[in-house]
């Protein structure tokens, strides 16, 4: 088996493939989504066959479209620093508590 080694810059080399096509359908762009559906009735009361007009007169009305929406991320309570410092504190409190022999009460 022979390598063919092809340069692509100054003293840079790599393995000569063939190209390969890496479309997944006969189509000239398959990952292209259509714009039209089948008619949907909107709250203004007209029926639309495009998403993009459907969408606009939704959001005109103050919708909100139900999977498109952006879901603010929570935040967790224990990166709060207030509480880290009262959970740091009651750690220093029991800890020297079980050291001097004393019960702990938590």
């Amino acid at each position: 088996m022979t390598v063919e080694l092809e340069e692509i810059a100054p003293n840079r080399w790599r393995v000569k493939r063939t190209p390969q096509n890496f479309a997944r359908s006969e189509h000239p762009r398959p990952y292209v989504i259509s714009d039209t559906m089948d008619p949907v009735e909107q709250v203004d009361g007209k029926f639309y066959t495009s998403k993009r007009e459907y969408r606009a007169v939704g959001r005109a009305h103050g919708l909100i479209e139900v999977g498109n929406e952006k879901i603010k991320p929570k935040s967790r309570a224990s990166a709060d620093p207030q509480a880290k410092e009262k959970r740091r504190a009651a750690v220093k409190k029991a800890v020297e508590q079980y050291k001097a022999g004393r019960r702990v009460q938590v």
